[in-house]
């Protein structure tokens, strides 16, 4: 069902990136919709990207206009559809009917017409994957292997379940056919990188200078680490301190769950105690990520603009049973006491859950619809830091020791990502890296260094951040004592989840 309120322009974007606009945006006429993602589908949408006259707004006309253009690069100057399965996964997922953004009943319905639609989105897939990288691949089965839900599996009298479950076998088997026969090699190349992460955000990349800023922000975290260390126990080096705390973490899921739930009182009262946002509202609960979704760590499936009110989730994945006793111990131990409060401030208040409540407030299509990933993950990381600077639980360095810890592990994202695809590092040496820079472990680093080969613009976190902190610093000079957190804050968040390259107009607005 096409976007039908929408002007020609905003639905050209939407129709070529139907999963993200259902979910982020709330978007729920595609509900029970799949994305043809086929080349010649894919080709098709392309023709219709900038037709039609551009938004009166002139910020809006240009943010509308980096949404295109990250659009044509993925999908039309990389055809990223064809060696990436992540673009088919999201578009088979299930789990975006699992929040309760409208009545039962109607989520079950749209979850079967969707379902329904499987068996032509995996041949679409099918065709479409012919690229893929044995790493990518092997990196990816795992979460195509929990896109069926198991009640579907064992519908064996439904033939909708029926023809559902064998078009996921046809999808996990083409998956394992190309880690087995696809090109070893998963780099991009450094150009294909740049104007991957470029192009959306209205931004020329020069990756050896994003590369610098890498190293440089890795060695001022490690100083802060090392300064909030020595506060915490100056008699022992930073690493042993570091390896204490991270032992203490929840032993269960559940109990991460648990401690997690008690976080977000206390970092949402900070918030808007320290004056960083106002009151966010709404609910958000925590529980386990689905499992098509757990190649990430934790993340927020918040209530989207376009929706009725509804509780959001933080989600935390966690470890795989059939794991060995020590991997799951290891998978635990990034939920650490010490790492968990900063991962809460990323994923709820004042990060991704506040920016979601605020993207709600929003009058604007464009800024409603659409939101850079880079702008996104950098606000979230940002305000980790911002705690620290606020004096969160009166400075106590053990917060400081944590979200120095989440931030290394992003600006490890950065370099790792531009290792991998500039040819310098292989996975191996990613999660090397990832151990030796960032203090993960076995499956944890390893799992880290993976997602470089199918989500290469993860280095985002950090790139957002310094962008997002360098704009801060531009506010302050420019409004002098006026300035403060929540005027920042306002006008940041007022342009949506603008790209990286257009976020100079808070300053000119706030």
């Amino acid at each position: 069902m096409p976007c039908t309120d929408f002007p020609a322009r905003l639905r050209a974007c939407a129709d070529l990136q139907i999963p993200e606009v259902r979910e982020s945006a709330g978007r729920h006429e595609y509900d029970g919709v799949v994305q043809d993602l086929s080349p010649a589908g894919v080709r098709a949408g392309l023709t219709a990207l900038g037709q039609g006259p551009p938004p009166s707004d002139s910020f809006d006309a240009a943010y509308l206009a980096a949404v295109e253009a990250g659009l044509g690069a993925m999908l039309g100057e990389f055809e990223d559809h064809r060696r990436n399965p992540i673009w088919h996964i999201a578009n088979l997922d299930l789990a975006c009917y699992d929040r309760t953004y409208a009545p039962a009943e109607e989520r079950d319905r749209a979850r079967r017409q969707h379902l329904a639609a499987w068996p032509d989105a995996v041949d679409a897939a099918v065709e479409s994957l012919d690229r893929v990288p044995q790493p990518v691949a092997r990196a990816l089965v795992t979460a195509a292997s929990g896109l069926l839900p198991a009640s579907v599996r064992a519908a064996e009298s439904d033939p909708v379940a029926v023809a559902a479950t064998a078009a996921h076998e046809r999808f996990v088997a083409h998956l394992h056919r190309a880690g087995e026969r696809g090109p070893s090699d998963a780099t991009l190349g450094a150009a294909a990188l740049s104007r991957m992460l470029g192009a959306g955000e209205a931004m020329q990349v020069d990756l050896g200078s994003l590369a610098e800023a890498a190293d440089a922000e890795r060695d001022r975290l490690r100083a802060l680490l090392n300064e909030a260390c020595a506060r915490l126990d100056r008699q022992t080096a930073p690493r042993l301190v570091v390896e204490r705390l991270l032992r203490d973490y929840p032993s269960t899921p559940e109990q991460i769950y648990s401690e997690a739930r008690v976080l977000i009182a206390e970092t949402t009262a900070f918030t808007i105690g320290a004056g960083i946002l106002a009151d966010p509202g709404g609910e958000c609960l925590v529980g386990p990520a689905p499992e098509s979704r757990r190649w990430a760590m934790a993340m927020m499936s918040w209530a989207a603009p376009y929706e009725a009110d509804a509780p959001s989730w933080y989600h935390v994945t966690p470890p795989d049973p059939s794991w060995p006793h020590s991997e799951r111990e290891d998978w635990l131990a990034v939920f650490s006491r010490t790492t968990l409060p900063a991962i809460t401030v990323h994923e709820v208040t004042p990060g991704h859950y506040a920016h979601g409540r605020r993207r709600r407030l929003l009058t604007s299509d464009v800024r409603r619809a659409f939101r850079s990933v880079a702008f996104t993950e950098g606000w979230a990381h940002y305000v980790e830091e911002l705690f620290i600077d606020e004096g969160f639980r009166d400075g106590d360095p053990r917060y400081a020791i944590g979200a120095a810890i989440e931030a290394l592990i992003r600006v490890t994202r950065l370099a790792v990502s531009i290792g991998i695809h500039t040819g310098a590092y292989d996975v191996v040496e990613g999660a090397k890296r990832f151990a030796a820079d960032a203090f993960l472990r076995g499956s944890a680093a390893r799992a880290e260094a993976e997602r470089a080969t199918f989500d290469p613009t993860y280095g985002r976190y950090t790139w957002g951040k310094l962008v997002i902190r360098q704009l801060q610093g531009q506010a302050r000079a420019a409004w002098g004592a006026d300035y403060s957190h929540l005027r920042f804050h306002d006008s940041l968040l007022g342009l949506g989840a603008p790209p990286l390259g257009l976020v100079s107009e808070a300053v000119r607005v706030g």
